[in-house]
């Protein structure tokens, strides 16, 4: 069984690392893979994959990561294999999963592990949970909510403040040595 984390990552921060550990915990997967999206299809993004690539391995030392050429993840399952994937989405995601490019096509190549957190509305979940073909793809899991966005993270790094709470060690140290974000203005979307 494959763990999938996909994502822009702009920059990669604990909560992303907080997800990827339970989701690990949770199906004790054989191999688990962070997905850096090249061009996302949903939003704008300022810094270059290769730097994001360089953030994301450093979040995840321990993990396989991958760049994603597809702008979105059916396209990303289409075109590449992998034993067994369960694509790792917090419960925001599933919420908006209906409005993704074929998600019966995401089901139909991948499970979908959902994480939820203490007291998150059932209904929300369970109402797009009712217009699925196959809901037995979906697997839900309770995560501690970790209140934190890149976007934040970006916001902090550009008023000059201190991110080493927010984001893992070697990833504040990366910010820091190559002056990333510091002339963030906004515009991007919420991640």
């Amino acid at each position: 069984m494959t763990g999938l984390l996909g994502g822009t990552f702009n920059p990669p921060h604990n909560g992303h690392v907080a997800l990827a550990q339970a989701a690990k915990e949770r199906f004790g997967f054989d191999e688990f893979v962070v997905l850096v999206a090249v061009r996302p299809g949903h939003k704008r993004v300022e810094l270059d994959p290769e730097t994001r690539i360089e953030l994301v391995r450093a979040a995840f030392p321990d993990d396989v990561v991958k760049r994603d050429e597809d702008e979105r993840t059916v396209d990303t399952l289409r075109h590449r294999h992998w034993d067994d994937p369960v694509f790792v989405i917090g419960a925001d995601e599933f919420c908006d999963f209906l409005t993704w490019k074929d998600p019966e096509g995401v089901l139909e190549r991948a499970r979908l592990a959902v994480a939820t957190r203490p007291g998150y509305p059932r209904d929300r979940l369970d109402s797009v949970l009712a217009q699925l073909s196959r809901p037995e793809r979906v697997l839900f899991f309770e995560i501690e909510p970790l209140p934190i966005s890149s976007r934040d993270v970006r916001e902090r790094v550009a008023r000059g403040e201190e991110v080493s709470g927010f984001v893992p060690p070697a990833v504040a140290r990366l910010i820091s040595e190559r002056g990333l974000y510091r002339g963030y203005t906004g515009g991007e979307e919420r991640t």
